[in-house]
């Protein structure tokens, strides 16, 4: 794979993917760039995962990659795009659908690829809704805080128009929903999507539902059903009963019909010729599917939504205090592998059958335990002046707190660092159990048990008056928000090693920075002569040539041993080349020596760490071992001092290598060029045995 050295984000995520031949088409959603790639195993994950911008990598089975981006993911697509080498990939001409339905068809992709379909025919059916679901969810919000001032009651049969009017602003998203999931998912099956939306739609016309009006139709026979407390009516068509049921708001019916309708639609297509398939596919799809799925699979689709709701209000009523604790305790596992969908389908289900959901409740647990675990984050990289952390937990909060979306405090942070994860379940749990001792007491004695809605809301600070009782929610999830918050502040979202890597970057930064600020005050206190020329008049004489300071052309070796790619060591983050470009060497000397001449700017207390930077400005980190941060200075004799004048081959630290091995810890020491990018080339040398001072990386400027 070429070297992306100096070459902007959108570039390297090219060259990491295996480069623009390599891409056969590319798409983005709301958070995620999403490639359909020509050969998977092409794809650099560690080295995409360092790139910056870039939140997280998540392959998708075979030749299907996902990278996540977060909020800027429309302005990284821009710039992919506009590369040269990409003029020949497929753009946006082709949906996010459409090019991940193009994939789908072209066969099964690795053990689990029907897997990987499945869940992403469920998110791809819902996901391009999420922006007019959280539309309708504040539209909701904003009539609930109308409500709750007595402004207007919008539970009463007889509003005025202009309410009624707001009714409809939200009402439309939902009622037309399986129109909208019709459409979605025909698209992602390569279906003519309004073929699919038809479908759906005859059954939600005025003539479908006149059906139920036994005055019109005297064979038509109702009864009402006592679980649910709805009217269910059974009509007579083509001589056969028809169950009527409701289909606005409906998710599972037009999820099955789709299937289905996939299979009859590419079974059409083989049948007539090419010319006629316009006319003749789409009429027999619609002659043979609208009756199938108004006999057949709508009311099994209504029948497997109402029963999987069924089974959790049940849970939810009688062992409140498992169900409050186990959904936010699953959602953390669920969202990240796109598990989450089939729960958001019964959330609408429920609010459809039973006129409420009792699963956003403590569902918005998990949620504000998430952006808990990322306000910690945010504090922390304040104390520490953390700029790019700072700014990645600024906006994954604000899209969090106000919008309700997880995925850049999800991606952006908590997935990179394994110690949030326990941190945040902690919050969850206090969240879900909180939820489950006051919902508990609060609704003693009442039909709806825990906390309930009767819209569908991303679970933000702005829509915290849609949930009732309110008081007990705003509790919950301020428990779990402070909870994770607390946690992570307390005992930190980072290792020891990666604290160290940190807080030596902070060092080398301000020392960069104070650096150029005496190299900027020596430049301007440059005497100038000015001898008395003819005339007595005084002429301004050009200065001396100041120094000019040696070409740092090669970098030696700080340790006796044997030379390795970054490649093969064990530590991600050196390989990644996050650190720049550089080797490893496996030490056979316990003499650790300066492999330029430069000022020390990082002296790591522990003695495992130490960056210089040469007066002609190249950049260098020598660390020994991996992890030995752990051992807190234990066999380690530093030799040196911060802000110290160092040459080639002068004594830097001595190390104790069978201690280091003893206590289990890899001895390799690193050298890698911190500053790469802002060179020409860094060429290492490796797999050659090399004594302490002999060259092992070459530098051009």
């Amino acid at each position: 794979m070429e070297s992306t050295v100096g070459q902007s984000p959108a570039a390297q995520i090219v060259a990491n993917s295996g480069g623009p031949g390599n891409i056969e088409s590319l798409s983005h959603c709301a958070t995620r760039l999403r490639f359909q790639l020509r050969d998977g195993s092409l794809v650099d994950q560690a080295a995409l995962e360092a790139v910056p911008g870039v939140m997280g990598v998540v392959p998708q089975g075979g030749d299907r990659l996902q990278v996540v981006i977060g909020g800027a993911v429309q302005s990284m697509y821009s710039d992919i795009m506009a590369l040269p080498s990409m003029k020949s990939v497929s753009t946006g001409d082709s949906s996010d659908a459409d090019v991940k339905a193009a994939a789908r068809a072209g066969g099964p992709r690795g053990k689990v690829a029907w897997l990987d379909s499945f869940f992403e025919y469920l998110s791809d059916s819902f996901r391009p809704l999420l922006g007019v679901l959280l539309g309708a969810s504040l539209i909701i919000a904003f009539a609930a805080v109308l409500d709750a001032l007595g402004i207007v009651d919008f539970r009463a049969e007889n509003k005025p128009a202009t309410w009624v009017f707001v009714d409809a602003m939200w009402r439309a998203v939902f009622y037309f929903l399986p129109i909208m999931v019709a459409y979605n998912a025909s698209k992602k099956l390569n279906v003519d999507p309004w073929v699919g939306a038809t479908v759906m739609a005859a059954l939600m016309t005025p003539n479908f539902v006149s059906l139920n009006d036994t005055t019109l139709f005297p064979d038509t026979v109702c009864t009402v059903n006592e679980t649910l407390g709805t009217q269910s009516c059974v009509a007579h068509v083509f001589g056969l009963p028809l169950q009527m049921n409701d289909y606005s708001g409906q998710v599972f019916v037009p999820l099955i019909m789709v299937a289905v309708l996939g299979l009859v639609y590419k079974w059409l297509k083989k049948i007539f010729p090419e010319n006629i398939q316009m006319v003749f596919v789409p009429f027999f799809s619609m002659i043979i599917m609208i009756p199938v799925t108004a006999f057949l699979i709508g009311p099994l689709g209504v029948w497997l939504g109402s029963g999987l709701g069924a089974g959790l209000a049940w849970l939810n009523g009688h062992a409140p205090f498992v169900f409050a604790i186990m959904i936010p305790m699953l959602y953390p596992f669920l969202v990240p592998l796109g598990l989450h969908w089939p729960l958001n389908a019964l959330m609408l289900m429920n609010i459809d059958t039973l006129g409420y959901d009792f699963i956003q409740g403590p569902m918005g647990a998990w949620n504000f335990a998430c952006f808990g675990a990322t306000a910690g984050v945010l504090v922390l990289s304040m104390r520490d002046k953390d700029t790019t952390m700072r700014q990645t937990a600024t906006g994954a909060l604000a899209a969090g707190l106000l919008g309700g979306i997880s995925e850049p405090s999800l991606y952006g942070i908590h997935l990179r660092f394994k110690r949030i994860y326990p941190r945040m379940l902690v919050g969850c749990f206090a969240g879900g159990l909180t939820i489950a001792i006051l919902g508990s007491l609060a609704t003693i004695g009442q039909e709806r048990r825990g906390v309930t809605t009767e819209a569908f809301a991303f679970t933000s600070l702005l829509t915290i008056p849609v949930f009732s009782p309110m008081w007990v929610y705003a509790i919950a999830i301020a428990v779990a928000f402070a909870v994770a918050m607390t946690l992570v502040i307390i005992s930190d979202y980072r290792t020891p090693e990666q604290k160290a890597e940190a807080k030596a970057a902070l060092e080398q930064a301000e020392a960069d920075e104070a650096l150029a600020a005496r190299h900027e005050a020596a430049a301007v206190a440059a005497p100038i002569a000015a001898p008395a020329g003819s005339g007595g008049v005084a002429t301004a004489v050009a200065p001396a040539p100041a120094a000019v300071a040696q070409a740092t052309d090669e970098i030696a070796s700080p340790v006796a041993g044997h030379v390795v790619s970054l490649d093969d060591v064990a530590d991600k983050v050196f390989a990644s080349r996050a650190l720049g470009e550089g080797v490893g060497i496996v030490p056979t000397d316990e003499r650790v020596v300066s492999p330029i001449a430069g000022t020390l700017v990082t002296v790591a207390k522990t003695g495992h760490a130490f960056g210089i930077k040469s007066d002609d400005g190249v950049e260098v980190l020598v660390h020994i071992g991996i992890d030995t941060v752990q051992l807190d200075g234990k066999g380690f004799q530093v030799a040196v001092a911060k802000k110290q004048r160092v040459n080639v081959g002068d004594l830097l630290a001595t190390v104790n290598l069978d201690t280091v091995k003893q206590a289990g810890f890899d001895t390799t020491v690193m050298l890698t060029v911190t500053n790469t990018a802002a060179l020409s080339a860094v060429t290492p040398h490796t797999g050659i045995d090399v004594s302490a001072g002999q060259t092992v990386i070459d530098v051009e400027h």
